[in-house]
């Protein structure tokens, strides 16, 4: 099976190195800036590389997109004369009904376009950085086309769902617009959201430089994603503009609510606001729909010292209980925090929880 990746960045050069371990007999052709494949060769990622994206896709089973969202649409045009009849083509972008719309209009019929979005990633970029686990355990959404099942889809092309399977990610079956409403909510709104408070707290702090002093802790977990480029988010913003503004809309008629309770010195709306948010927070991780499977989720409570996230793996380890996901929810310097650890079932969960509360660990389940 030959496999034709065209823009070899961490999110394609990281689908190269998962696909070459896992599927050895299979080939590899990648497209990029010379450098890039000279990058990607030598990692392992690709076994060759195409003098043009046309080069790359000939012949080739599979085809995927892992280039900014403008560049997909503009090289959907570009391969479509040289796509093989039978052939699969699909991306990662993070927007995909304006992608999977262009991609009916051109791509040529006995050709199945299918959208992707791994929601993994990286502060970091580039070939370099690629790593064969970075979509273990992650989400990975699919949307079929137009009138075309999960069951169908998976009937049709049994060796692309073996593919994204292999990679790690847990996959999830969504409609185009279905998932750029969701993904403007729970993904675009933040990253704004995150840009906005940050530069808000930065004019203040023109005024006292103790604004940005003592804007650690809760500040910076949700100011994290501030840090993320334009140039990532800019075909995102203008290909998800309605549904971002949206979101945007209804948020901005949230805070008004909250503003009101604040101004009208209502406490006790505003406990029920705060009680609704803890429980649906604390529902995030399990709380999924669809085709992805839930990880069952055990929280364990830590010293602030020097090798204990070391020593819970390693009792969970001798257990012989595998982890599939790992948050620090809170820390306190000097005291100690908090971790929800998922794993795979119920089951497991139950037994690491005994392997740590017999360690000496307080550890529970909601």
């Amino acid at each position: 099976m030959r496999i034709a990746i065209l823009g070899l960045g961490l999110m394609g050069g990281s689908l190269g190195l998962v696909w070459q371990k896992r599927h050895p007999d299979a080939e590899i052709v990648g497209f990029d800036e010379p450098r890039v494949m000279e990058a990607a060769l030598s990692r392992g990622a690709i076994d060759r590389g195409a003098v043009t994206a046309e080069d790359a896709v000939r012949d080739a089973a599979i085809v995927v997109l892992a280039t900014p969202i403008s560049s997909i649409l503009t090289l959907l045009e570009r391969i479509a004369p040289h796509l093989s009849d039978g052939g699969l083509v699909t991306d990662v972008g993070s927007v995909k009904r304006p992608i999977m719309e262009h991609a009916v209009a051109v791509l040529p019929e006995g050709v199945t376009f299918v959208g992707g979005h791994p929601m993994a990633g990286s502060e970091r970029r580039g070939i370099e950085h690629a790593d064969s686990l970075l979509f273990e355990n992650a989400t990975y959404v699919v949307c079929p086309p137009p009138g075309m099942d999960p069951v169908r889809l998976t009937h049709e092309h049994p060796s692309f769902i073996g593919l994204l399977e292999s990679t790690g990610a847990r996959l999830i079956v969504l409609d185009p617009y279905r998932h750029d409403q969701i993904a403007a909510t729970v993904s675009h709104l933040p990253q704004l959201l995150a840009v906005a408070l940050t530069d808000f707290a930065a004019e203040r702090n023109r005024e006292d430089e103790a604004f940005l002093q003592l804007a650690a802790g809760g500040f910076r977990d949700m100011t994290r994603v501030a840090s993320s480029p334009f140039d990532v988010w800019r075909d995102i913003i203008m290909a998800n503009n309605g549904p971002i503004l949206d979101a945007l809309a209804g948020f901005a008629a949230q805070l008004q609510r909250v503003r009101n309770r604040v101004a009208a010195e209502d406490l006790d709306g505003l406990a029920r606001l705060f009680e609704s948010a803890r429980q649906t927070r604390d529902t995030i991780p399990r709380d999924t729909k669809g085709f992805l499977h839930p990880l069952a989720d055990v929280y364990v409570y830590a010293e602030d010292r020097p090798g204990e996230l070391l020593a819970i793996a390693r009792t969970l380890h001798d257990a012989g209980l595998n982890i599939k996901d790992i948050e620090l929810l809170k820390i306190r310097e000097g005291t100690g925090g908090a971790f929800r650890i998922g794993f795979s079932g119920p089951s497991v969960a139950e037994a690491a929880t005994r392997a740590l509360t017999d360690a000496g660990y307080t550890a529970y389940r909601l």
